[in-house]
């Protein structure tokens, strides 16, 4: 028990710390300010998230690995250990924020008109059950790091400026404090996770299987996130022949960037928007 408890008091004080590490950085001047844009965008963005939201779990495996015979129940504790001290984390710096803005905390917020709304447990209970799909969008961030690069250099994918969509901002809106800001914070992060993977996908979808599906729900439910539906994929009463047709059509080859058919860098100035191509 003893180990439990250094172990989940030295991650709550670090983690802690080092929240209170980027308001003090936001105090320096033009260095602080340089810091904290660096930190608010890709790849300095992955580095704290990945020190807030994993570096506890990995510290568990490697208290768990240097002690020799430790049981994979040990293991698990380890894990509920990093677990609690990242949530006590959040709730310890979430009323410290609010105390620090005790104006903004009394006026017009989300968290409590939402409780007013559908229960303040029920809210309470939503908020955190989102936090649980935090390990897939890592796991998305990850792919998109590590596996996207690969892709451009086999077959010419588009390369994308990260930090367009890996950036939160919401820490500059006013009136956030507390449970509202670190939430907004989430979703900021989480929005751009998403959109990003899933601007990653066009590409994979419309170069491989250029097939509009049978089914017409599921082609209208699509068609928002992969235009390509309605912008060029065959028809699923074609053949291969009239798929062939699409790839010929609409990719250059080797040298030539093999973008979804939407993608803005088939469009040009001296190039007109053709049916299948959508205006600028």
């Amino acid at each position: 028990m003893t180990e439990l408890a250094t172990f989940g008091g030295a991650t709550f004080v670090v983690l802690l710390l080092s929240a209170l590490v980027f308001h003090a950085a936001a105090r320096l001047g033009g260095v602080g300010k340089r810091l904290c844009e660096i930190a608010a965008a890709a790849p300095g963005l992955d580095v704290v998230v990945f020190y807030f939201t994993t570096a506890p779990w990995i510290g568990a495996v490697a208290v768990w690995a240097t002690r020799g015979e430790q049981t994979f129940g040990r293991l698990m504790l380890l894990f509920v250990v990093a677990g609690a001290s990242q949530v006590l984390t959040l709730l310890m710096w979430a009323r410290l924020h609010e105390a620090m803005h005790p104006g903004t905390r009394k006026g017009p917020r989300i968290y409590p008109t939402l409780s007013r709304k559908v229960g303040p447990v029920r809210n309470h209970l939503a908020v955190w059950w989102t936090a649980l799909v935090l390990p897939v969008f890592n796991l998305v961030r990850i792919a998109e790091i590590v596996l996207w690069p690969m892709l451009v250099w086999l077959v010419g994918f588009p390369r994308y400026p990260m930090k367009q969509w890996i950036n939160v901002s919401r820490h500059k809106f006013s009136g956030l404090v507390g449970y509202d800001l670190i939430w907004c914070l989430y979703c900021d992060w989480m929005t751009g996770v998403w959109s990003l993977g899933t601007e990653m996908l066009r590409n994979v979808e419309s170069f491989w299987c250029p097939i509009r599906f049978s089914s017409p729900e599921k082609c209208e439910n699509c068609r928002i996130d992969f235009p390509d539906v309605e912008n060029g994929w065959a028809p699923p009463t074609s053949d291969m022949a009239a798929v062939v047709k699409v790839l010929d059509e609409k990719y250059p080859g080797p040298g030539g960037v093999n973008a979804w058919f939407g993608h803005p860098v088939r469009l040009t100035v001296d190039r007109k928007p053709t049916e299948d191509r959508p205006k600028p």
